[in-house]
């Protein structure tokens, strides 16, 4: 086992025991709010383009974003579920996101110039999820660079960053990010 998986799982069972009293809370809210089920899932394409069922916490009902949902979204409190995806060896905590067949196929990522991006495990975070793809090609860019350039550091200052995101909330931490020309 390298570094990097070592990492993802001691990080990955810190992180769903730390995290399991607000996903609890949040599943009681979800609930609560409109009764239906607590957990969003839905088939990825992982490493190597090989599906995976990822798992979140619900977010929306009916195509509209709840109002729990709203704050879930905002802090990326949605996504902790995933550390279940990491533990299972389908995802990393750094890393591209993981894209629907669909989403791959929309944004014409399907080519053998977009397996860069799918060379790597789908991530928790990475640097598209901090810093924010403002369009597709942008993203690319992000997910070709850290699939290039991926190291145990890069891994640790973006787990940083995000965990900064869960408490903060994302686009707090983005502005912090812009004034200080990060």
């Amino acid at each position: 086992m390298d570094a990097r998986r070592g990492l993802d799982l001691l990080l990955s069972a810190g992180a769903l025991h730390v995290f399991s009293p607000v996903q609890l809370a949040a599943a009681c809210a979800i609930r609560l709010e409109d009764g239906g089920p607590v957990v969003f899932r839905q088939v990825r394409l992982g490493k190597d383009r090989v599906p995976f069922e990822i798992l979140k916490l619900r977010t929306m009902r009916g195509g509209r974003v709840t109002r729990v949902g709203r704050y879930l979204r905002a802090t990326g409190l949605d996504e902790t579920l995933q550390f279940w995806c990491v533990l299972r060896g389908d995802m990393s905590i750094v890393g591209p996101r993981p894209l629907t067949a669909e989403d791959v196929a929309r944004l014409g990522w399907s080519g053998p110039a977009h397996d860069g991006r799918f060379r790597v495990r789908p991530g928790i975070t990475g640097l598209a999820q901090v810093y924010g793809g403002r369009s597709a090609r942008h993203t690319r860019a992000l997910d070709a660079l850290y699939a290039r350039r991926a190291t145990l550091g890069l891994d640790l200052s973006l787990i940083a960053i995000s965990f900064g995101m869960n408490l903060a909330g994302k686009a707090r931490v983005r502005r912090w990010l812009r004034r200080r020309g990060v």
